[in-house]
């Protein structure tokens, strides 16, 4: 009788760990959908499409700086472009994205990105992390902490 007990107790601890790995796997999926969409909306310079694929507040981690946009409009309302494409910058790409923490309800994603010119020369490659979570059914990330300028 303990026996059948102790299988029946680890059958459905496994059975537990399948489902929690399913919903990793589906949060996982969602957080680099809206990495995608991210990259998207940064590279066709819509920032409010951009702050779309957010959480907030929405925090910033570079060049020395930590930057909290409280909201949307926030996030939305500033010269981002010009500083980027003074710099030469006319599109980025994700080079790898791997995932170093998950929850159902958050994803921690560590990323590394580059950035080219018109011709699609590279002109930078950076390293990042992303924190994308769920909150009120949107998935959008929280939080960046990236060694780009």
């Amino acid at each position: 009788m303990i026996r059948k007990l102790f299988f029946a107790l680890m059958l459905s601890f496994h059975v537990a760990d399948v489902y929690a790995d399913d919903d990793n796997q589906t949060a996982i999926a969602l957080a680099m959908g809206t990495l995608d969409k991210f990259i998207l909306e940064f590279n066709n310079r819509d920032l409010e499409a951009v702050a779309a694929t957010l959480n907030y507040p929405h925090v910033r981690f570079a060049s020395g700086n930590v930057v909290i946009f409280e909201g949307a409009k926030s996030f939305a309302d500033r010269l981002l472009y010009k500083t980027l494409t003074d710099s030469g910058w006319d599109h980025s790409h994700w080079l790898s994205r791997d995932v170093v923490l998950s929850s159902p309800d958050k994803v921690h994603i560590a990323t590394t990105f580059q950035r080219y010119n018109e011709s699609n020369e590279p002109i930078g490659t950076y390293e990042s992390l992303y924190i994308v979570t769920q909150k009120n059914g949107h998935w959008g990330i929280q939080a960046r902490s990236s060694l780009a300028p």
